[in-house]
């Protein structure tokens, strides 16, 4: 793909075509009900300015930005609120900026509205350049789709990373809940593709861990006290963090 198009195709991530719109009906729970999607949302330089569970709306109401210009001079947002559905990605990321301070503001242009769909320039301090874009994963796979467009159900991972394109990979950490305290316990890291296909994370480092990952993603990690473990490594989107709890000295552990 020429250079010139994958930058136009990286820029205009969050650009939805409206007619998919007309058949993005509202996100319902299975026969087993589900948990809320989860949202996480990476900034300039790594920085994670979300990550939470989000309730799904059906329709919420976002304004638009006359300097929302990523795309081009002249083609930030009119300044107008718009409509945008509330069980899609996009909706999911416009319902947490209302409640997260990090987010805000979102900074959306109506410039191609009726071309393509509504196109996100930035989020709170994180803006969209020529050399980054806005990239979106849904449980951990890029859907080539447009934010306004994807839908989203409960129990998926949503991602929206500012990121160069190519897009690195986005890794994920795995770790207990609890340990005991000064005992070393296990953790794994994997690298996710754009594709969604997974690998081990090898040389990641892990809060906590005095040697990175090996082969298998594995490293061992010793807590003198509950903490939050965060996995990176070089250029790829940092991963989750995962909170490890300390048992008691009766053996007695915390449980979800």
């Amino acid at each position: 793909m020429p250079r010139l198009v994958s930058t136009w195709l990286a820029l205009v991530c969050a650009l939805t075509p409206l007619a998919a719109l007309s058949i993005a009906g509202p996100a319902m729970a299975g026969p087993g009900g589900g948990q809320p999607p989860h949202l996480r949302v990476v900034g300039k330089g790594g920085k994670v300015l979300a990550e939470r569970s989000v309730g799904i709306s059906r329709r919420l109401s976002v304004k638009t930005s006359p300097k929302a210009n990523c795309l081009g001079a002249g083609t930030g947002g009119s300044g107008k609120y718009v409509k945008v559905r509330g069980n899609t990605a996009l909706g999911l990321l416009v319902k947490a900026s209302k409640s997260t301070a990090a987010l805000r503001p979102l900074s959306l242009t109506d410039h191609f509205l009726s071309e393509f769909g509504l196109g996100l320039c930035g989020i709170g301090k994180s803006k969209a350049t020529r050399a980054l874009s806005w990239y979106l994963k849904v449980n951990h796979k890029n859907p080539n789709l447009g934010g306004e467009t994807v839908r989203v159900r409960p129990d998926d991972e949503v991602l929206w990373a500012l990121a160069p394109y190519p897009y690195p990979e986005e890794l994920v950490l795995s770790a207990p809940l609890s340990a005991q305290p000064g005992a070393p316990f296990e953790v794994t890291v994997l690298s996710y593709n754009d594709k969604g296909k997974k690998k081990p994370a090898v040389g990641a480092t892990v809060t906590g861990a005095l040697l990175p990952t090996d082969a298998n993603g594995h490293t061992m990690v010793t807590l003198a006290e509950e903490g939050t473990l965060v996995a990176t490594l070089g250029k790829d989107i940092p991963s989750n963090s995962a909170h490890v709890a300390m048992c008691q000295p009766s053996g007695a552990c915390p449980t979800p």
